[in-house]
C-alpha cells in the first residue's frame, strides 16, 4: 500500500464528485433537510423531537453515504474503471482506503453541518458535547461508506445496490433501539440487533443525550462502529479481482 497512490485514488473521486453537484447534493443537503422536515412534523411535540433527533444523527448519515458509495463503487465495476486501475501498478488497499479517504472527508463535512443544525438552528440539546455529537455521526456516516464499498462488489446493477437498503439496512433500522428499547424485543431479535453495527450508532448518540462526560460505554459503542468500518473495507479489498 502507497499513501502516494492513495491519496491519488482519493484526489481522482474528489474530482469526479466535484462534478457531480445531485450527489453532493444528496450528500451534504439532504439529512439537513430531512432533520428540519422532522422538526416541524413534531412542532406540537417538541419533546418527542428533541429525543429522537440525535439518534436520526446516527442513522442519517450512514443511510445517505451507503445509498452514495455502493452505486459510486457499481459503476466504478461496471464501467471498466476499476479493471483498468488494477492493471496498473496500484494495490487493492490502495483502491479501497483511497476511496475511504474521499468519502470519509466528505462524511466529515456532512456530519458537521447535519449536527450544526441539529444542535444549533432547530434547538435540540444534549448533555454531552458538541464535539461528541460530532465525531460519533463522523463515524456513523464512515461506516455507511465502508458497507457501501463492500456490498456494491454483490450487486450487478444500480438498481440491485438500491436493493440493500431494505434488505440490509431496514432490519437494523426497526431493531436499534430507535423505536422500542431492545430489552423489549423478542429475543431472536435482540441477538440480533446486538450483531448489528447500527445498533451502536444509536448507542452512542444514547449516550450523548444522557451523560454530560465520556463514558465507557460510549467508547465501547464507537470503538465498535469503527471495528466493524476497518472490517468492510479490508473485506471490500478481498472482493476486488487483479487482471493482467
Amino acid at each position: 500500500m502507497s499513501p502516494r497512490r492513495t491519496l491519488a485514488t482519493a484526489k481522482r473521486v474528489l474530482e469526479q464528485l466535484r462534478h457531480d453537484p445531485r450527489t453532493l447534493a444528496l450528500i451534504l443537503f439532504v439529512p439537513v433537510i430531512l432533520l428540519t422536515v422532522l422538526k416541524y412534523a413534531f412542532q406540537n411535540d417538541p419533546l418527542t423531537f428533541n429525543a429522537f433527533a440525535p439518534m436520526i444523527l446516527g442513522i442519517f448519515p450512514l443511510v445517505i453515504m451507503f445509498i452514495v458509495t455502493s452505486i459510486a463503487t457499481l459503476r466504478e465495476r461496471t464501467a471498466g474503471t476499476l479493471d483498468r486501475l488494477m492493471t496498473m501498478p496500484i494495490s487493492k488497499l490502495d483502491f479501497i482506503f483511497g476511496y475511504a479517504l474521499a468519502f470519509a472527508l466528505l462524511a466529515i463535512i456532512q456530519a458537521s453541518l447535519a449536527s450544526f443544525v441539529v444542535l444549533g438552528l432547530l434547538g435540540v440539546s444534549v448533555a454531552g458535547s458538541m464535539a461528541m455529537v460530532v465525531l460519533s455521526a463522523v463515524l456513523a456516516a464512515v461506516l455507511g461508506m465502508a458497507l457501501g464499498l463492500f456490498l456494491s462488489a454483490f450487486a450487478t446493477s444500480e438498481f440491485q445496490a438500491v436493493q440493500f437498503m431494505p434488505a440490509f439496512i431496514f432490519p437494523q433500522l426497526l431493531t436499534c433501539g430507535l423505536f422500542v428499547p431492545r430489552e423489549q424485543m423478542a429475543r431472536p431479535l435482540q441477538w440480533f440487533a446486538d450483531i448489528m453495527p447500527l445498533t451502536y450508532s444509536v448507542d452512542a448518540m444514547k449516550q450523548i443525550v444522557t451523560h454530560p462526560t465520556w463514558t465507557s460505554q460510549f467508547s465501547r459503542d464507537l470503538f465498535v462502529v469503527a471495528g466493524f468500518a476497518i472490517a468492510a473495507l479490508i473485506l471490500g479489498s478481498v472482493t476486488i479481482r487483479r487482471r493482467e
